[in-house]
């Protein structure tokens, strides 16, 4: 889908203030509210914008510890792997889970309030999960960039 200037305008505006009125986004954009709401209604209805969402402080929630676990699954199989994504799709300790090429097979994303609520969760849980062979912590020290917003103004035609 090509992107025109003013939805990668839109889409900037919203990725930095998602809470900004109709009649905001069309005075920054430089054109009327009509057009802009339709603009954007499009950008849903195409499933560019898939949300809104407030972005929390996850250490001001009590969640002190974040993890990233690389996982190898025992088989390669095709409805293993579904079995696999299916619960870590259920569990909501995991806030990010990817499928990835190289010596893993997926790269799950963590969060705990402490190291022993961690711990608890690893061995209970994740290595449980069906064709775990191997699993490996990784935790976070420092959150240098976080995931804040998408690059899309490279996008411009």
């Amino acid at each position: 889908m090509a992107l025109s200037q003013t939805d990668i305008k839109l889409l900037t505006l919203l990725q930095d203030d998602a809470r900004m009125t109709n009649q905001e986004l069309a005075e920054q954009i430089g054109i009327s509210a009509s057009p802009c709401w339709r603009k954007v209604r499009k950008l849903e209805d195409d499933n560019v914008i898939q949300g809104y969402r407030a972005v929390l402080n996850r250490k001001k929630i009590g969640l002190g510890v974040m993890v990233f676990i690389r996982v190898v699954l025992d088989s390669h199989s095709e409805a293993e792997a579904k079995k696999f994504e299916e619960q870590v799709f259920a569990m909501e300790d995991v806030v990010a889970c990817y499928s990835i090429g190289g010596d893993a097979d997926f790269l799950l994303q963590v969060v705990a309030s402490d190291l022993d609520s961690y711990a608890d969760f690893a061995m209970s849980v994740v290595r449980r999960l069906p064709g775990m062979k191997e699993m490996q912590s990784m935790f976070v020290l420092k959150e240098i960039k976080p995931l804040d917003s998408f690059p899309i103004k490279k996008l411009a035609p």
